[in-house]
């Protein structure tokens, strides 16, 4: 499979099937799956994955009608991108999903409604909570991580994790950049207990999913003080997919199983540009000068052969490197 195909999400099949109308595009539906040796029915039934992605459409004129490598690219991207924000924003909006565990009076439901599956938690200890959540549950743990290192309760979270991961449970956690220079160790020590580290630019929030639960603030970020646990399935699915958009995004760190807390730069400038920073932002989140931001930048560009910071994320991404 080509980074093209791993990048859209299309088999080695789908792709040979773009690779031939790329060439045609434009042609009538008709005349194309003539020459195909198909019928047009079946032709557009084996191009519906493509449809689906924007990738190929057909005009009123009924004439099959291609995008180019890298436009296909950029519209997944901006499909992609779409559906992160929609994610983020169910996200932000989930606690009003609760109204009734916030001491509000609830509208009176329906004759078919049902309450949520969750409840709102002050105060009391969270990594205990957690840590009973994790010998409770099977399946997989999540958490973003913006700030946690810098709390005392840090060694006994990474026993807990430890532990998960020992029982076979796999374990993904997303942590900002500045990790890497204000918590070395306490990366280096989480990815020997076996879990698995990504890095963004910004983690938005804490979060915590175990199993099939999950712990966020009230409102989602930093605070501590109040947080939502749900076990309403369709909420953790939610909170999931919303996780697993920001892990795509997010730059591994393989250095950190040889011992070093480095991470690929290269990614993580290309993520900035993505997102649309300025290169003084990109610096000061990143930790290095700004003629060094400069410099990588245009490296990158030359390295990958384009004019615009905005070829530079299509062709990292038709080329594997995002």
């Amino acid at each position: 499979m080509t980074a093209f195909a791993a990048a859209l999400g299309l088999t080695s099949a789908q792709e040979r099937l773009y690779r031939q109308v790329l060439a045609s595009s434009g042609t009538p539906v008709e005349e194309l799956a003539t020459g195909l040796l198909r019928t047009p029915e079946q032709l557009l039934e084996e191009l519906a994955p493509l449809v689906v992605l924007g990738v190929v459409g057909t005009d009123d004129q009924d004439r099959l009608q291609v995008l180019t490598p890298p436009e296909a690219v950029a519209a997944v991207l901006e499909q992609h991108s779409a559906a992160m924000l929609e994610c983020g924003q169910q996200l932000q909006q989930m606690s009003r999903l609760l109204p009734e565990l916030r001491g509000a009076a609830p509208a009176a439901p329906a004759d078919d409604a049902f309450p949520l599956d969750g409840e709102i938690v002050t105060g009391g200890d969270v990594p205990g909570l957690l840590a009973g959540w994790i010998a409770e549950t099977t399946g997989e743990l999540l958490f973003l991580r913006p700030d946690q290192w810098r709390m005392p309760s840090e060694s006994q979270m990474a026993i807990a994790v430890a532990t998960a991961v020992q029982a076979g449970r796999p374990t993904r956690a997303i942590y900002p950049a500045r990790a890497l220079r204000e918590a070395p160790a306490v990366l280096v020590g989480r990815a020997a207990i076996g879990e698995q580290i990504r890095v963004l630019p910004e983690v938005p929030t804490r979060l915590a999913v175990i199993g099939n639960r999950v712990l966020v603030p009230d409102p989602p970020g930093l605070a501590n003080e109040r947080r939502i646990a749900v076990r309403q399935a369709g909420v953790v699915e939610i909170v999931i997919a919303y996780f697993d958009a920001l892990w795509e995004r997010a730059v591994a760190v393989p250095a950190l199983e040889r011992g070093e807390a480095t991470a690929d730069l290269n990614g993580l400038l290309l993520r900035h540009l993505a997102q649309g920073a300025k290169d003084e932002q990109i610096a000061r989140t990143l930790g290095v000068s700004l003629r060094t931001v400069r410099r990588r930048i245009a490296s990158i560009m030359d390295e990958l052969g384009v004019d615009s910071r905005f070829q530079a994320g299509v062709e990292a991404v038709r080329q594997g490197w995002l």
